[in-house]
């Protein structure tokens, strides 16, 4: 039997990207899954393929302390994955309270309602991110490398982070906190975002747009990766050598964003297609990426899809989702 047949799991931010996915795999392994959802999204991949049916669905705000405490203590939640974040750079640029409310208080408002209920609760992930390192001249990031984001994005997952440790050294709740690198994978409606976009863009043969000037540096980490490192690291606690501990999670593999659009192009066919390079980004990390030994001496985990794979993977997806409307387009 599975690890997760009949345990039952809260998953916060469920109709997103990685949400989509993690609910998909617990299903698959036999949980009992309640999600928390805000804004009902039909094209999400959650929603789209009716797998959100299969599970129990509490609508809601991450913030209201009452809402979560009722979802956690009626569900008899023991296992809970908290993703839900206000996840654009750009859009917290836009809209810094709102990003703080979700991302900072989401957290708290969590982490809160289990520990007013330990006897039920017996594992939490929080799911962080790279940015919450903020910029340093020493890379890669280890896990003990200090928390200094600067601007709102990186900030909020910088405290939502110190706030997760706290609960654990005050209160001895069962947390423990993800680092990942940038997320990608069939499903994501953020077109705004460099992969998604720059597919779509060259399904309409249009050529895609960097916002950045080509050369900050990231990971990008396949989603079905991240689905087996939230689920591996979740079926370690309440081990001691996890709870209260961060890890980080990626490829290794650090790409500069014209990198990874001219692979791209060169998967789809589309070498022709010349990049619009604008050169706005300027309030974001330029360069970052993770060390993730610790998961593998500790864990022995490692990633199973290449980024060649990946793209091909996520290729393959919005050629099919998005074929039929981008051939109406023409």
């Amino acid at each position: 039997m599975s690890f997760w047949s009949d345990r039952r799991v809260f998953v916060t931010g469920a109709t997103g990207l990685l949400g989509s996915w993690l609910v998909e795999e617990l299903l698959q392994r036999g949980a009992s899954v309640t999600c928390l959802v805000r804004d009902w999204v039909p094209a999400s991949r959650l929603v789209a393929t009716e797998r959100l049916a299969r599970t129990n669905v509490v609508r809601g705000d991450l913030e209201d302390y009452e809402l979560v405490l009722r979802a956690i203590n009626e569900y008899e939640i023991e296992t809970v994955f908290h993703l839900g974040a206000q996840a654009i750079v750009e859009t917290g640029l836009r809209s810094t309270l709102g990003t703080f409310e979700s991302n900072i208080k989401g957290t708290w408002t969590v982490l809160e309602a289990c520990k007013s209920l330990p006897g039920l609760v017996r594992r939490v992930i929080v799911a962080s991110s790279d940015k919450a390192y903020g910029p340093h001249e020493r890379l890669p990031y280890t896990e003990d490398a200090a928390l200094q984001g600067r601007f709102p994005y990186d900030v909020s997952k910088s405290c939502a982070d110190l706030i997760a440790f706290c609960y654990y050294h005050t209160y001895g709740t069962p947390v423990a906190v993800t680092r990942c690198g940038n997320l990608y994978g069939g499903g994501d409606l953020n077109f705004n975002r460099l992969i998604p976009g720059t597919i779509r863009s060259a399904l309409r043969n249009e050529s895609p747009v960097i916002r950045s000037d080509g050369t900050y540096v990231r990971e990008y980490f396949y989603v079905a990766d991240a689905v087996d490192a939230y689920l591996q690291l979740a079926e370690h606690l309440p081990d001691e050598r996890f709870v209260g501990q961060a890890f980080n999670f990626g490829t290794e593999r650090p790409m500069a964003v014209n990198e990874v659009v001219h692979l791209i192009l060169s998967l789809m066919g589309k070498t022709h297609l010349v990049p619009t390079v604008l050169g706005h980004a300027s309030r974001e990390i330029r360069r970052q990426y993770l060390d993730c030994s610790k998961a593998r001496r500790l864990m022995n985990w490692m990633p199973k899809w290449s980024v060649e794979a990946g793209f091909r993977e996520t290729v393959a997806w919005y050629a099919s989702h998005l074929g039929a409307e981008e051939l109406q387009r023409r």
